[in-house]
């Protein structure tokens, strides 16, 4: 027996090895666990932080709403404690409301006085405001198409604006109690375009056709009016080209400004004109070489639709039924036309004569007199002795006396001898004068080569695309 018990009994070696193995497990264990409760509290530290972070943000649609001025709510201001004054509350921010704004196109009849009050608008701010002496006239007189814009808060006007012009603009706000107002110089920037038109048909269609306006093209034969007829000297394949200013505004187009230069091939011939001003700032119109571009005279001293009757020494006068010479040149046009002096002069006779009906005759210088017969009345203000510029307007077109139908009778006599309007030879206005010869050449010589460069790029464009 004590032979088994020895050879069963473990070496001191073996015991004190199993020892130690057991104090390392419990010691690791005690460890493992310092380290799972280390990190589970810096888990939860991470996710307390966060949560707290997302409540400090505002939703996207919490923050627009907020800067939505259509959802404006009266907000407080953040809670604030105050030991000594615990019943303290701070003042409530009321956000301020925009002004209202109304934006009136006159029409035909419209006053300030009848649209203030179909808006419930004050009408005792306009009085105020029409009472103002250096504004008035400005707020009593539209004209139809103008714009008056009006701020106001609850009908009681704040403001009044106006376009005078693409130059200024009327202003008018309430200060300190009182209304006041100004004139603000508003700034245009001038472009420079080309135009080019190859007629077809007619004048103005060609113009429309290549995106140009009635309106520029009534310039262009304004300037040329004196040596073309645009009635009866226009073919077909005759061509312009143009160069004009653009007036813009804020970035928009508002309108066509002046024409520049022009160039007009008629039938075979190319007339050519530019615009100068003088340093007195004068401006008129000349050749490149610096030949007026205006006569003394005008071909025709209207706006007509054709020539009903030619200057004819036999012709039979349809009233009459006898040879009766036709002295002059017979003018169709509707009835109300106006009629305008074919050049400077001064009123000689006005009234009634004979089978003319009613007349004006006019003297230019010393020996060249106009006739004006069958209006239908007189311009106003119109009086013998009185002196006229060309172009003035002195009477309208009618049929008084021997006349069968609404038309302007033109004569033209030089030292009592009637010559034929349409084909006389018209005295030509003064060239340029010689103290602004040089400076003229300087900018015509700019102004054509201009125009001549967009000539050749316009003739090149046709032959590619041919």
């Amino acid at each position: 027996m004590g032979k088994h018990t020895l050879a069963n009994r473990k070496s001191s070696l073996q015991q004190d090895y199993k020892i130690r193995i057991d104090v390392n497990k419990k010691k690791n264990s005690f460890n493992f666990l310092w380290i799972v409760l280390l990190i589970l509290i810096l888990f939860i530290w991470f996710m307390n932080k966060s949560t707290l972070e997302l409540k400090n943000i505002s939703p996207p649609d919490e923050v627009n709403k907020k800067n939505d001025p259509d959802n404006l709510e009266l907000t407080s201001t953040p809670e604030i404690f105050h030991p000594d004054y615990p019943d303290f509350h701070p003042p409530l921010i009321i956000p301020e409301k925009p002004l209202q704004s109304i934006e009136f196109v006159i029409k035909k009849g419209d006053t300030l006085e009848v649209l203030f009050a179909e808006r419930e608008l004050n009408i005792g701010d306009l009085a105020e405001i029409t009472a103002i002496e250096t504004s008035k006239k400005y707020i009593k007189f539209l004209m139809p198409g103008d714009i008056v814009t009006i701020e106001h808060d609850k009908g009681r006007l704040i403001s009044l604006t106006r376009h005078l012009d693409i130059n200024k603009t009327l202003y008018i706000q309430k200060l300190n109690g009182e209304y006041e107002s100004s004139f603000i110089k508003r700034n245009i920037n001038i472009k420079k375009r080309f135009g080019y038109g190859k007629i077809k048909t007619s004048l103005f269609e060609s113009a429309i056709d290549n995106g140009l306006t009635e309106r520029l093209i009534m310039n262009l034969t304004e300037i040329l009016a004196w040596d073309i007829d645009f009635v009866f000297d226009i073919r077909v394949n005759d061509d312009f080209y143009v160069l004009f200013e653009e007036i813009w505004q804020d970035d928009k187009f508002v309108t066509e400004g002046k024409i520049i230069a022009v160039e007009f091939n008629n039938n075979g011939r190319s007339i050519q004109a530019l615009r100068y001003t003088n340093k007195a700032g004068e401006s008129n119109y000349y050749t490149p070489e610096g030949k007026s571009m205006r006569k003394a005279f005008v071909r025709a001293p209207l706006d007509f639709t054709r020539v009903s009757s030619n200057f004819n020494p036999n012709r039979k006068h349809p009233i009459l039924n006898t040879i009766r010479a036709h002295r002059g040149v017979d003018y169709a046009a509707s009835k109300g036309t106006k009629i305008k002096a074919s050049g400077d002069g001064k009123v000689i006779f006005k009234g009634v004569k004979g089978g003319y009906g009613n007349v004006i005759i006019l003297q230019h210088g010393e020996n060249i007199t106009t006739l004006y017969a069958h209006m239908s009345k007189f311009a106003a203000k119109i009086r013998t002795g009185q002196r006229i510029k060309q172009n003035q307007t002195i009477g309208f077109v009618g049929s008084s006396g021997l006349a069968t139908a609404p038309h302007l009778h033109y004569e033209y006599r030089i030292n009592g001898i009637h010559q034929n309007p349409r084909t006389v030879k018209l005295p030509k206005a003064a060239p340029i004068d010689d103290i602004y010869k040089q400076d003229f050449e300087e900018q015509s010589y700019s102004i054509m080569k201009d125009l001549l460069q967009f000539k050749e790029t316009q003739n090149l464009s046709v032959v590619f695309n041919n």
